[in-house]
């Protein structure tokens, strides 16, 4: 139901986000829908839908359209994540881009439609485009005109074991950083290992710090600090200070600086084989730690990450990401009905009975079984802003440094301020 476990950080992590959706796989180039001698459109979508289940449901989408469409073929091209990020990058420079492909918007989505290569889907898709989920449309506004249709939403937060927390004699999930801290402690008395990181992987990490980042400035400061090229403020500073009181009381497992994520020794696994009480995690976590490990069932639990105390942020913004699609500049009207037909309700309800997708549209709700998937979409709901992860928000090479220099302040080799200074550094060579 998720993405393959295996894949790589941001092959997992940026393109499951949501419901760990899983991939397609593409083979071909960017393509030219063409008017075939029967008077046929062919269309060239182009996704990441590579792992089971989702390559068979979405193929059998394509199937379905084409049959409610007798005079369209959908021609299906699928890759791997980080093969598809690469051809993508080479197809943007050469200028030319599939029908429809696969998006997570922000800044990526932002450079190819500055290049001029995105259709403006602002007034094609407005009838039907304004009934999704307000929160999944986000990543895709730029200059409020939408270059894309989201087809999966979801946030990071901590997933927790709840016999752990009664054996700890935690009674509530926290909703402050201190009641957080509070938390640790008390799971450290009970020798219970409170936190599972994968030091290894480094992403897992940088996820502390972005969200204490949104807390101490609020939601919208992380995109005003890229777009300043200044991360040097005291907010920032901050929430190193808060990573850094978090890191000193010792909350990771033994080792976790060698430990990936999805691997039998990994994050998921210490949590999932119940030898940690949490992470801090993607919507994708409970199919991780079941693969990697034994899985927690009833006494898995999720809460949204704290509320620093002072801070200018809001428990309710949410730092995750989603997928969605956009049209190259030009497509024909058979690629904006396709995009329609992808966020009809008889398909989101498909792609959440069948893959775990958490529902764009909003009447699909009631298909979701899993009360952990329920827990996240109750709070993307009442979500009040939203940052998508770095790595897709920011330019790539930024997005590495928040990684590498708050993997660094995890590991005790580098300071709060020389974070924010480091990451304002290469936000600025980037231009």
């Amino acid at each position: 139901m998720m993405g393959d476990p295996a894949l790589s950080r941001r092959g997992f992590l940026a393109a499951s986000a949501a419901a760990g959706l899983g991939m397609t796989t593409l083979s071909a180039c960017g393509g030219d829908s063409g008017g075939g001698s029967s008077g046929t459109t062919t269309i060239e979508w182009w996704n990441i839908s590579t792992t089971e289940p989702a390559k068979t449901v979405w193929a059998a989408l394509a199937r379905k359209f084409e049959a409610q469409n007798p005079k369209v073929k959908v021609k299906i091209v699928q890759l791997e994540n980080d093969a598809y990020k690469s051809k993508m990058t080479a197809l943007t420079s050469s200028g030319k881009l599939p029908d429809i492909f696969h998006t997570w918007g922000g800044g990526v989505l932002k450079q190819q439609v500055d290049a001029g290569l995105v259709e403006d889907l602002t007034d094609r898709t407005k009838p039907w485009g304004d009934a999704l989920l307000p929160v999944a449309k986000e990543p895709y506004l730029i200059d409020d005109r939408v270059y894309g249709i989201p087809f999966d939403i979801g946030m990071i937060g901590f997933w927790y074991n709840k016999a752990l927390f009664d054996q700890a004699g935690i009674a509530e999930p926290p909703t402050t950083w201190s009641g957080f801290l509070d938390a640790v402690r008390k799971l450290k008395a009970e020798t219970i290992t409170p936190l599972a990181l994968a030091g290894k992987e480094k992403w897992p990490g940088m996820y502390y710090w972005a969200y204490l980042a949104m807390r101490t400035a609020g939601a919208e400061a992380l995109q005003k600090a890229y777009d300043d090229k200044d991360f040097t403020g005291a907010p920032f500073v901050e929430a190193g200070r808060h990573l850094e009181e978090l890191v000193a009381l010792q909350p990771f497992q033994k080792g976790f600086l060698g430990a990936a994520y999805s691997s039998p020794t990994g994050q998921a696994a210490a949590v999932g084989n119940g030898k940690a009480a949490m992470e801090l995690m993607g919507q994708w976590a409970p199919v991780v730690q079941a693969d990697a490990g034994k899985g927690l069932g009833k006494d898995l639990g999720f809460f949204p990450f704290p509320a620093v105390e002072g801070g200018k942020g809001a428990i309710t913004e949410v730092f995750g990401g989603g997928g969605g699609h956009a049209l190259r500049r030009g497509a024909p009207q058979e690629a904006v009905d396709f995009l329609k037909f992808f966020a009809s309700e008889a398909t989101d309800l498909e792609l959440v009975k069948k893959t775990g997708t958490l529902p764009v549209v909003p009447a699909a709700e009631s298909a979701i079984a899993d009360p952990n998937i329920k827990a996240v979409q109750e709070q993307l709901k009442k979500a009040t802003g939203f940052q998508l992860y770095l790595d897709q928000a920011y330019a790539p090479a930024v997005g590495q440094e928040v990684n590498d220099s708050v993997a660094a302040l995890i590991a005790g080799s580098r300071s709060p301020e020389q974070v924010a200074q480091s990451i304002t550094k290469t936000a600025k060579e980037e231009q």
